[in-house]
């Protein structure tokens, strides 16, 4: 089950505040948490209690809250590698490791007695994972989780990403990436533009960064990086499938009711023959044509259209296309609709036979 998550930094935000985030975001049936340790500072026993009554809350709603931390907050903490109590007394379901040891230690931290997850960043591109691996680890109490971005123009490009998903994957891992809130202001670090893992997100909205990283079929979860997000943001992502791409469409006035129902009604598919200039959901063709599909707003097709061959295409009469690539038309493809401009990009993630829905 694909899950999504949510981050609290309580060195930087009041435990109020905390605790009524916490409350929303279960509203909406968010299930991870992220938080940080990294920048542990002052008091250890007042830190440790301000972040267990944040867990403990959580954790009344089966929230899975891990904690990024690397070897400097082991030592700062007096822990070892081969007794993680302290984490398990905190309350929490795992930590990630956002520098690691040497890979014997992960694989060591891995075996546990408390069960709690160890997670790895995801997003260097090295033989790290590997190295980890050839130690054996519990592959059960093993996760990975990209990292985020503060720095305009800093996070990773897609391509990178994937590769980085692949190497995880191929050892069955579930994995974890961020996306950020237009809304949110704080974040580990003092720099507020933006928190995100793929750099092409930092301008999006919240549920196209969703769907992009859904799309990728290489993240299970995905986790606003920034608090706090907007009540209308946790909303807009609890909102997403993660499992079918959803666009979200406009719609042409003056269609008929047949072609609106074609594009609203059925779960598409594309076709398996995929076509290099458009998406096609050939199974909404029609036999009896009627009065639905006359000849209708038959201007030239730019790429994101939505189109329907009207009954001037006889046997493709119904047929639902999106355009990948701008076309011409000769009379006989009604533009019905079109693409969200923040979603265009995504139809290039549609793959031959995959299931997709349109929603106004």
């Amino acid at each position: 089950m694909k899950n999504i998550g949510f981050s609290i930094y309580p060195h930087h935000t009041k435990l109020e505040d905390n605790l009524k985030y916490i409350d929303l975001a279960n509203k909406y049936g968010y299930k991870r948490i992220f938080t940080c340790l990294l920048s542990v500072e002052g008091d250890k026993e007042k830190i440790i209690d301000e972040f267990k009554k944040t867990i403990v809350h959580a954790n009344k709603y089966g929230m899975m809250v891990i904690a990024d931390i690397n070897p400097e907050v082991f030592q700062y903490l007096g822990v070892s590698f081969d007794d993680l109590k302290v984490f398990n007394d905190m309350g929490l379901y795992g930590i990630r490791l956002d520098n690691g040891f040497s890979g014997s230690e992960e694989s060591l931290m891995s075996f546990n007695k408390y069960g709690l997850k160890i997670e790895f960043n995801m997003s260097s591109g090295t033989k790290y994972i590997d190295n980890v691996f050839s130690y054996k680890p519990n592959s059960e109490n093993v996760l990975g989780c990209h990292n985020f971005y503060p720095h305009k123009y800093s996070g990773i490009g897609y391509n990178h990403f994937i590769m980085c998903n692949e190497q995880y994957k191929k050892y069955n891992i579930r994995t974890a990436a961020f996306v950020s809130s237009k809304n949110a202001k704080y974040g580990p670090w003092p720099v507020s533009e933006g928190l995100c893992t793929l750099e092409q997100h930092r301008n999006l909205p919240i549920a196209v960064q969703a769907k992009h990283l859904f799309s990728s079929n290489s993240i299970d979860d995905v986790i606003i990086a920034n608090d706090f997000a907007s009540e209308e943001e946790l909303k807009a992502l609890s909102e997403v499938n993660p499992y079918i791409l959803t666009f979200k469409v406009h719609i042409k006035e003056g269609i008929s009711a047949a072609e609106r129902d074609i594009i609203l009604k059925p779960l598409h598919f594309n076709r398996g023959d995929i076509s290099e200039y458009m998406i096609r959901s050939s199974k909404t063709r029609v036999k009896d044509a009627g009065e639905g599909f006359k000849p209708f707003n038959t201007n030239d097709v730019k790429r994101g259209d939505i189109t329907i061959d009207n009954v001037n295409y006889k046997n493709y009469t119904g047929e639902l296309q999106i355009a990948l690539k701008d076309m011409d038309n000769y009379g006989n493809t009604n533009v019905v609709g079109r693409i969200v401009d923040d979603e265009i990009f995504l139809i290039d993630y549609v793959k031959p036979s995959q299931k997709f829905l349109l929603k106004e």
